[in-house]
């Protein structure tokens, strides 16, 4: 984001004390702001919701039948020269 302006928003967030102070803990060990550790974290959820999001749609249009014909070949041919992988 670094360039970009972002517009910020003021969340009063109440957390119960054990909390906060877990919190508190490990965004002193990771050298953040406790506002940054709980924007971050918001964040990675977000992501991770995205993703799950994604997922699911992707599996509604799989066949699972062409899968496993393919999974269930013998697979004795090797692979030929033009999918060669060159370390």
């Amino acid at each position: 984001m670094r360039g970009m302006k972002s517009i910020k928003s003021i969340y009063p967030l109440r957390l119960p004390r054990s909390l906060k102070a877990e919190v508190a803990r490990r965004a002193k060990d990771d050298l953040v702001s406790i506002n940054q550790f709980i924007a971050i974290a918001v964040a990675e959820k977000l992501s991770a919701m995205d993703s799950a999001s994604y997922f699911a749609e992707r599996r509604e249009g799989v066949d699972f039948d062409a899968f496993d014909r393919i999974m269930g070949r013998d697979g004795a041919e090797p692979p030929p020269p033009s999918e060669d992988v060159i370390l």
